[in-house]
C-alpha cells in the first residue's frame, strides 16, 4: 500500500491534556434557558441526535443544568451556529474547530478519544475491482466526500490530492453524500470511483455490507489528524462549563455508559485539552498554503437545525 506524500502537510498532534480533578465543581442554581449543543450531520442524524440526547440527559442529571441538543444539516452549520450566538457547545470536527475559534467563535474543552488516542488518520477507498492504485490514477474520476469542511474527508485529501498533481477543480468530480458512511456506502455501490473518510469508516457500514472489508479498499492513508472536539463559546458561564466537563468526563469513564458514548462518532472516551493542541495542524494548514476562510461553502450556510431534542432534569 503506497503511503500518501506527506510533504508538507504532515501532521503530528500536539497533545496539551489537563489532569481531571477529583474535587466537585459548584453549580449555579438551575435556570429555565436551555444550554444548546450543536451536532455535525451524519448520514444517521437521527441516530446521532438520540444519543446526544441520552449523554445530555445524563449530564443534566448530574449538573441541573438543561441541555438542548440538534445535528446540523452541514458541517459549517454548527460553525455559524457558535458564532452567531445559537449554540453555546459544539461537537466540532477538527477543521471546524479550527474555523470557530479563528473567528473566536469556540474554545475546545475536550477531545474525544477512540481507541486509546486522540488523534486519527484518512483514508482514501476504491473499490478492490477498479484500477486505481495511487492517487494519480484518481484523475478522470469521481471522488465522494462527506461534506466541504470534513477534516479526514475533505480538507487533508485536497491538500494531498493537490500534492499528487490532481487538480481538485478540474481533475476529479466531487460528490457530497453526508456523511462518511454514506461515502464507503457509495463507493462500494460503485456511485463513486473512490473517496475519502476516517480510518476505518467501512466497519459503519460492516452489518448490511459484511463483504465490504474485501470489496472497498484503501488506496492510503493520511498521517495522524487531531480528534474532534466539545467545545464552548469563549464567553460561557466558566462555572457551568467546568461542571459540564466533569460530567462528562464522569459519563465516559463510566463502562456502563460504553455502548452510548460510543454511538455519539464511535467515541470511546473523552479528555480535556487545550487550544494548543491543534497549533501544529494550523501551522500545516499554513505551510500548504490553505487559507481557511478559503475552504468556508459560499454563501455560508444557515445553522439549519436537523433535528432537535431538550434533555431537561
Amino acid at each position: 500500500m503506497y503511503r500518501l506524500k506527506l510533504l508538507s502537510v504532515l501532521i503530528a498532534a500536539t497533545l496539551i491534556l489537563a489532569v481531571v480533578g477529583q474535587v466537585n465543581v459548584p453549580v449555579a442554581a438551575q435556570t429555565d434557558e436551555a444550554v444548546v449543543w450543536a451536532f455535525v450531520p451524519s448520514e444517521n442524524s437521527q441516530e446521532v441526535l438520540a444519543s446526544a440526547d441520552a449523554i445530555a440527559k445524563l449530564v443534566t442529571e448530574k449538573t441541573n443544568i438543561p441541555i438542548k441538543t440538534f445535528v446540523a444539516t452541514e458541517f459549517a452549520g454548527v460553525v455559524e451556529a457558535m458564532c452567531n450566538g445559537q449554540a453555546q457547545m459544539g461537537a466540532l470536527n477538527t477543521f471546524g474547530y479550527v474555523l470557530a475559534s479563528s473567528r473566536d467563535c469556540a474554545d475546545v474543552g475536550l477531545v474525544s478519544v477512540r481507541n486509546g488516542s486522540t488523534s486519527y488518520r484518512g483514508q482514501i477507498i476504491t473499490l478492490a475491482t477498479s484500477g486505481i492504485k495511487t492517487l494519480a490514477d484518481l484523475k478522470g474520476k469521481t471522488f465522494c466526500r462527506p461534506d466541504p469542511l470534513s477534516t479526514s474527508g475533505w480538507i487533508i485529501p485536497s491538500i494531498l490530492l493537490k500534492a499528487n498533481g490532481i487538480n481538485v477543480d478540474t481533475d476529479i468530480k466531487v460528490t457530497d453524500v453526508g456523511g462518511h458512511d454514506a461515502v464507503v456506502e457509495n463507493v462500494y455501490n460503485g456511485n463513486c470511483d473512490a473517496g475519502a473518510t476516517f480510518d476505518d469508516a467501512r466497519g459503519q457500514v460492516a452489518d448490511k455490507y459484511p463483504d465490504v472489508l474485501d470489496k472497498v479498499v484503501v488506496i492510503d492513508y493520511s498521517a495522524a489528524i487531531p480528534n474532534d472536539t466539545v467545545s464552548f463559546a469563549p464567553a460561557f458561564d466558566k462555572d457551568k462549563r467546568a461542571a459540564i466537563v466533569k460530567a462528562l468526563l464522569d459519563i465516559v469513564g463510566d463502562k456502563a455508559n460504553a455502548d452510548l458514548v460510543k454511538s455519539v462518532y464511535n467515541w470511546t472516551g473523552l479528555a480535556e485539552a487545550q487550544d494548543a493542541f491543534f497549533d501544529d495542524f494550523r501551522q500545516q494548514l499554513d505551510s500548504a498554503g490553505v487559507k481557511i476562510d478559503d475552504l468556508v461553502p459560499t454563501p455560508k450556510p444557515e445553522a439549519t437545525m436537523e433535528a432537535t431534542a431538550e434533555a431537561t432534569p
